[in-house]
């Protein structure tokens, strides 16, 4: 019995109105996007393969031998590949993230807007006409809000309801406060609630939640910052006691260093991850 193959989610989908509308969950690296990464994560990977298990197999003389020269290119190849490997789905994994928090910057800024104009008396159909001018001022013409205030425009004028198209806008997001805010919205203006006033509310806490946020951000730069330097220092140590010292970083290639140094980059991988995943702080 063949097994169902996971189908993976378009980084496009058509809106109502036949335009080409974003998934910000997703990012998918073109080839030639895909490949520079690569490279890059293959080089870095390969030099510092190179730097601690360069010159393995050395003879009792200390020259090298034929397993010396196999190894000084099949291990640093082999780290090489991993890095890569490991490489793309972590910047693909950051693209995201970033592509979110601006996405979610954006959108404060539409909502404060939005609750200018419908404070001045405008309906909400006008109220985003209005602001889909003045954001195109603020911001260029290829940026994720200009593109969906776009849509949202052209749905308006295609008479396709616009609870509908925020609730598209908010599962494409892949962010909370908006897939809120498209629901309240739809909730709320069927029923003929106070718009405004859910605007409003919707403004000022994502507003606090932001603030917070950036707080949170200010105060943990200097640990990212120090754990950066963690991670690099032991390559330039290791680096320098080789360009300094080649006697004692003969140790470096008995069975012993050996040992220690792959213990050692293991140890300092896993810190990295366990640091970066308590710093990733979800408010």
């Amino acid at each position: 019995m063949k097994k169902n193959k996971k189908i993976a989610e378009p980084q496009y989908y058509t809106s109502a109105t036949n335009m080409q509308t974003l998934n910000y969950k997703v990012y998918y690296m073109n080839p030639l996007e895909k490949a520079a990464y690569f490279i890059l994560a293959f080089a870095v990977g390969a030099a510092v393969g190179y730097l601690f298990y360069g010159g393995i197999g050395k003879d009792e003389f200390g020259m090298p031998t034929t397993l010396t020269y196999v190894l000084n290119i099949t291990i640093p190849a082999a780290v090489g590949l991993v890095a890569g490997k490991l490489f793309i789905p972590m910047r693909t994994s950051s693209i995201i993230d970033k592509r979110k928090k601006e996405l979610n910057r954006q959108f404060r800024d539409m909502l404060e807007s939005l609750t200018t104009s419908l404070s001045a008396g405008k309906n909400v159909n006008d109220s985003f006409f209005s602001i889909y001018e003045d954001l195109k001022v603020q911001y260029d013409e290829e940026s994720f809000i200009i593109n969906e205030l776009g849509v949202i425009i052209a749905g308006l004028h295609n008479n396709v309801p616009i609870e509908e198209m925020l609730q598209d806008f908010g599962a494409r997001s892949g962010n909370e406060d908006i897939k809120s805010f498209a629901d309240v919205f739809s909730v709320s203006y069927r029923k003929g609630v106070n718009i405004k006033d859910v605007i409003r509310n919707t403004h000022s806490i994502l507003s606090d939640k932001m603030e917070i946020a950036e707080d949170i951000e200010t105060l943990i730069t200097s640990n990212k910052t120090e754990q950066n330097i963690m991670i690099a220092m032991p390559i330039i140590l290791v680096g320098m006691i080789k360009m300094m010292s080649p006697e004692f970083a003969a140790n470096f290639v008995t069975s012993s260093g050996i040992v220690s140094t792959t213990v050692s980059i293991v140890v300092f991988v896993a810190a990295y991850f366990i640091g970066k995943t308590i710093m990733d702080i979800k408010i």
